[in-house]
């Protein structure tokens, strides 16, 4: 009952950034598919049947890879993330050395995914 519960709550914030391009919907939808997986596996195969975004969230649950367009789409949305946060934290040194550390742990689990042919 709270993963399903907390699967919609993962799928509504997804859905925001399809409207909203500053907004994550991958991540967000991954976790809604985990969270799906034994609530409601009707839910996760609606998530994967998704034209676009479904069968990389299904690749990367299933076997654990990314495709290259995928690592560059993050590894560019982390680089822009991290210039706009030092723009708005700066001489803020602590929150944004933070930022900047939990950046750079974001791009190294990307980095460190195995690729798959797509």
């Amino acid at each position: 009952m709270i993963a399903r519960l907390l699967g919609f709550l993962f799928l509504a914030l997804g859905a925001i950034g399809l409207v909203l391009p500053i907004w994550p919907t991958t991540v967000f939808w991954i976790v809604a598919a985990l969270c799906f997986a034994r609530s409601s596996p009707v839910m996760r195969d609606w998530i994967y049947a998704r034209p676009k975004l479904g069968p990389p969230i299904q690749q990367f649950i299933e076997k654990g890879t990314l495709s290259r367009a995928s690592k560059s789409g993050a590894l560019f949305g982390m680089a822009l993330a991290t210039g706009i946060s030092g723009v708005l934290l700066w001489g803020r040194w602590t929150w944004m050395a933070t930022a900047i550390a939990l950046t750079l742990g974001g791009a190294a689990y990307v980095l460190t995914r195995p690729s798959d042919a797509a």
